[in-house]
C-alpha cells in the first residue's frame, strides 16, 4: 500500500509539472536524476512514468529514453477534430442522464470560472482539473464508458497541457466562457441536439485558434 501511495504521489507531482510547463516539452526524463531529486527508488518512479506514458504525456524514444511529449501541430488538430464529435455526443447523452442537482453543480462550476476570469481582468481562463473542468463533467455525465475512457483517460491530460501552456497566447477567454454558458443553458433546457451543436461549434472555434497559434509559433 505504501508503494502504491508513493507511486500516486510521484505520478501527480510529475503530472502537474508537465501540464504546467515546469518540466518543458521534449525534456528528457532521466530516471537516475529524477530518483535522486525526488528522493525515491526507481521502482515507484518507473510505474509513475508508465502511467504518464499511458496518458500520452511521456513517450519512449530510442537512444534517449523517457521524454516529455512536444506540441505537434498535426496531432493537436487531429485531437481537437476527435473532441468536436465525441464531446457533441457526450452532450446528447448527458442531457438525458443529468439530474437537476447535477446541472446545479455544473452551473456552480461555471460561476467559479466566471469569478476566476473576472479576477484576472478577462485575460485568462485556465480550467481546473477533473470535477472543476466543464468539459470533463459533461463527459462523465454521459455515462458511456467508452466515451469516458477515450476522452478522459486517453486525451484529457494532453488537452490540459496545451490549454495551460498556451494560456498567455489565447485570445478568447471571455468568448469561451460565454460558449460554455450557452451549452449549459441548452443542457438545462434538456435540449440535447442544441447542446451538441453548440459544443461542436465551441470546440471548432478553439481548434481555429489552435491552428492560428501553432502557425504563428516560431520554429
Amino acid at each position: 500500500m505504501e508503494a502504491r501511495t508513493q507511486t500516486d504521489r510521484i505520478y501527480q507531482q510529475l503530472l502537474d509539472a508537465i501540464i504546467q510547463g515546469q518540466i518543458a516539452p521534449l525534456s528528457r526524463l532521466r530516471e537516475s536524476d529524477l530518483a535522486r531529486d525526488l528522493g525515491i527508488s526507481r521502482g515507484p518512479l518507473r510505474e509513475a512514468l508508465g502511467r504518464l506514458e499511458s496518458r500520452r504525456l511521456v513517450r519512449k524514444v530510442p537512444h534517449v529514453g523517457a521524454q516529455v511529449v512536444g506540441f505537434d501541430r498535426a496531432e493537436l488538430i487531429e485531437l481537437y477534430q476527435i473532441r468536436e464529435n465525441l464531446e457533441a455526443l457526450a452532450c446528447e447523452l448527458a442531457v438525458t442522464r443529468m439530474s437537476d442537482a447535477d446541472l446545479d453543480e455544473l452551473g456552480a462550476v461555471l460561476k467559479r470560472h466566471e469569478r476566476y476570469l473576472d479576477d484576472r481582468d478577462g485575460q485568462f481562463y485556465i480550467q481546473q482539473d477533473g470535477d472543476l473542468d466543464f468539459h470533463f463533467k459533461i463527459i462523465q455525465a454521459s455515462g458511456n464508458r467508452w466515451l469516458i475512457s477515450l476522452l478522459c483517460d486517453e486525451l484529457y491530460q494532453r488537452v490540459r497541457m496545451f490549454r495551460y501552456q498556451s494560456a498567455n497566447q489565447r485570445r478568447r477567454p471571455r468568448q469561451a466562457l460565454e460558449e460554455h454558458q450557452r451549452i449549459y443553458e441548452a443542457l438545462r433546457q434538456r435540449d440535447g441536439e442544441l447542446a451538441a451543436l453548440l459544443m461542436k461549434r465551441h470546440i471548432r472555434s478553439a481548434r481555429a485558434v489552435l491552428e492560428q497559434l501553432t502557425e504563428e509559433a516560431p520554429e
